[in-house]
């Protein structure tokens, strides 16, 4: 064999171990249901948080340690445990993706990420419209 021909099997080779070792970090959203059926299993949630119960967190007690219940899509609700600090506007938050495992009947909440409302919302205030992807847009001709 030509040496480039070996140089071209391990770059394949280098190219199918790499990827291997990104589809590791691939993964879609579970619901909570399927959440609990993989127990200690690394899962994306995407739920919204329920403002009927409680959101417990104290920042001079323990300022790491954040506890609320999420609802999914389906109407399943579990308690949320994230062991770090409230992020910013988490109450005006209308879902939240949370990166963890369920630990028994509680998801154990690694990273939370905010999916934030005012990213379609026109910059008119708060009177205004929303701007929705389903909201047309006027152009001008």
């Amino acid at each position: 064999m030509k040496k480039m021909h070996i140089l071209g099997l391990v770059l394949i080779a280098g190219a199918i171990a790499a990827l291997l070792t990104l589809m590791d970090d691939i993964s879609t959203y579970d619901s909570i249901a399927s959440a609990r059926k993989k127990e200690g299993k690394f899962v994306h949630l995407i739920a919204k948080v329920d403002t009927s119960s409680a959101v417990i967190y104290d920042p001079i007690k323990d300022p790491n340690y954040l506890a609320f219940t999420a609802i999914d899509s389906l109407g399943a609700s579990t308690k949320v445990v994230y062991k770090n600090a409230k992020p910013t506007d988490f109450e005006k938050s209308q879902r939240v993706v949370m990166k963890g495992s369920m630990v028994g009947e509680t998801f154990e909440c690694q990273e939370i990420i905010l999916k934030c409302p005012s990213k379609y919302t026109d910059e008119k205030g708060p009177g205004a419209p929303r701007m929705t992807a389903e909201t047309p847009m006027k152009t001008t001709e």
